[in-house]
């Protein structure tokens, strides 16, 4: 359970387990990150079965209460784009990190990719550009927005202090040029993060690791 996470070559995903992520956490983060570690796996139990409301509400909630820290403090570089795994061990990230952890969560959960985009934001409140999860309950409903900022789940029109830049899943890239679908400018590969992050996730083997982004 939960490959997709760790950051490890594909050929080693189906050994791994849940007491392996936590001793992993452990030996490699500290005791505190196996607890955190631990409190994830339980709740990724316990929503296996739920709603995709539920599912969203547990994932979004159990994320938002980890720290926020700027890369340059925590990796010593202006832009890295951590593993969940990471995320859970060093207890901190910032909103890319946030946004990464929700989705794969969420896509282990069962959640369909296509159902899910990870987007950058403009925070007019901040000045800044932030990233989030949408979650499209319908092809063309306005999106639920998880952030960590604001962490109570709310549609993207009712989140005016956000203005839509990118998005992008397994599969697409889009332009946004309104709180909806956005215009589809190709595959989510043309990102040189996203396609490193998966690459270190060890996605890029997907018949060993049985996940299929298509």
């Amino acid at each position: 359970m939960l490959f997709l996470v760790f950051g490890l070559p594909a050929k080693s995903v189906p050994k791994l387990n849940n007491q392996k992520i936590v001793a992993a956490l452990t030996d490699n983060y500290g005791q505190r990150a196996g607890l955190r570690g631990r409190a994830w796996l339980t709740i990724m139990a316990s929503a296996s079965d739920a709603s995709n409301a539920d599912k969203l509400a547990q994932v979004n909630g159990f994320f938002n209460q980890l720290r926020f820290i700027d890369d340059i403090k925590l990796w010593g570089v202006e832009n890295y784009w951590a593993t969940p795994i990471e995320f859970i061990g060093v207890n901190g990230g910032d909103c890319e990190d946030f946004a990464i952890a929700k989705y794969f969560s969420l896509l282990e959960l069962g959640v369909a990719d296509e159902k899910m985009r990870i987007t950058m934001v403009k925070s007019l409140t901040l000045n800044q550009y932030h990233m989030v999860v949408a979650y499209y309950p319908t092809p063309g409903s306005v999106p639920l927005i998880l952030d960590n900022i604001d962490g109570e789940i709310k549609p993207a029109d009712q989140r005016n202090d956000l203005l839509p830049v990118y998005s992008f899943n397994g599969k697409q890239l889009w332009l946004n040029k309104e709180k909806g679908q956005g215009v589809l400018a190709g595959k989510s590969q043309r990102l040189k993060r996203w396609s490193n992050l998966n690459q270190r996730m060890g996605l890029l083997n997907l018949k060993q690791a049985k996940l299929s982004l298509e």
